[in-house]
């Protein structure tokens, strides 16, 4: 044992720390007392080689029951070996290797093989009716994206044959070089971290285990979808190298816009001009829904323009739920534009029965204009 300290104080923990609380303080110690980041300095040295013997310790469960009951005797002569699996030149270099990925940068993970990666995910854009995302419907879209090579199953090698173990990496996919006192892990350069070299490529995908190709896929897109909606295709994605799992195909929807209606969530807009007598007398339109019925609007006697009339249950259907929105119609009264000599007397001969109270709005305008006026002249 190189020192009495408490590991517990030396990592700055609680004695019931988690092993995520453990790795994050070692993580931060390690980094600050670095010997790259203290040269020439032999008390850092110490605290490093410190810090690590502790971590090797409460980071192996039996190891830390162990001192937690007997402290640094249960690692002296018969209590069972150095905490630290025999110093600084062996154990486990998993989290050292943590440390130099995040000091140095690097993409090798930490203890054994390295693991392929799974596939990327793919972006997909739809373009989609407003009647398809009302009515919801089945399509079919082609992808080009890599898939796993079917004549070796992904594996890269030729039919019939397989990988072989690196004899460098002894298939760890990582080697390791002294540097100083430091051991530092590197992904193999024979075998670039996969731990397996395939001495006869398929030749079909050029020994990558993928090719790419187009795929035709079936995609269902569920009554009341929006502009942004996103479908998940679970599997669909790039093919992983070498055999590994595929990534997804995300489908981002795009509702064109549509010539009669505008939408906001569930609810159905339409704009609907109408004569000013039918505003003056009242009565009512007919309204062709998405549902495919006709739906008839009433109209109240003395409508003005912008006003908006709802009819339930005639909008968009509520996606993956229950219910249906609103039809909102926003009446907008159109003034004649022509007329005919029998229209324009009989209009002349409204205008000349006119009392201001067939138009309240007008008249309370002009009356505040009147009164206003008459402020300014006294």
């Amino acid at each position: 044992m190189s020192t009495e300290i408490d590991f517990y104080e030396l990592l700055q923990v609680e004695r019931t720390a988690d092993d995520k609380v453990l790795k994050s303080a070692y993580r931060k110690l390690a980094m600050i007392h670095h010997p790259d980041k203290n040269p020439g300095n032999p008390e850092a040295e110490a605290k490093f080689k410190q810090i690590n013997e502790a971590y090797a310790c409460l980071s192996d469960p039996q190891k830390r029951a162990a001192y937690d009951r007997y402290g640094h005797a249960a690692f002296q002569q018969g209590g069972g070996g150095n905490p630290g699996g025999g110093g600084f030149g062996g154990g486990d270099f998993g989290d050292i290797g943590d440390i130099f990925e995040t000091i140095f940068g690097g993409g090798f993970s930490s203890g054994g093989r390295q693991q392929a990666r799974r596939g990327a995910d793919l972006r997909y854009d739809m373009e989609i009716t407003l009647e398809d995302a009302f009515h919801g419907k089945d399509a079919e879209i082609a992808v080009e994206v890599s898939q796993s090579c079917t004549p070796c199953g992904g594996s890269g090698a030729t039919p019939g044959t397989s990988a072989r173990r690196c004899n460098l990496c002894k298939g760890h996919g990582k080697v390791r070089a002294q540097q100083g006192f430091f051991m530092v892990e590197r992904p193999c350069p024979t075998c670039h971290g996969r731990g397996e070299i395939i001495e006869s490529p398929c030749k079909s995908c050029r020994g990558e285990g993928r090719v790419d190709a187009e795929q035709k896929l079936q995609v269902n897109i569920p009554a009341g979808v929006d502009n942004g909606t996103r479908i998940r295709l679970a599997g669909k994605g790039e093919a992983g190298p070498f055999g590994a799992p595929s990534g997804d195909l995300y489908i981002f929807l795009h509702v064109q816009r549509h010539a009669m209606f505008e939408r906001e969530g569930t609810t159905l807009l339409t704009r609907c001009p109408i004569s000013f007598t039918k505003a003056a007398l009242g009565g009512e339109v007919e309204i062709p829904g998405m549902d495919g019925r006709v739906h008839t609007i009433e109209i109240p006697a003395g409508i003005q323009s912008g006003k908006q009339l709802r009819k339930r249950g005639a909008g968009m259907p509520v996606l993956q739920g229950r219910g249906v929105g609103d039809l909102v119609v926003e009446i907008q009264v159109e003034t004649p534009s022509k007329l005919t000599a029998r229209q324009k007397e009989i209009l002349r001969e409204f205008q000349a029965t006119e009392t201001g109270e067939e138009c309240p709005q007008s008249k309370g305008f002009f009356d505040r204009i009147k009164d206003a006026w008459t402020d300014l002249t006294e």
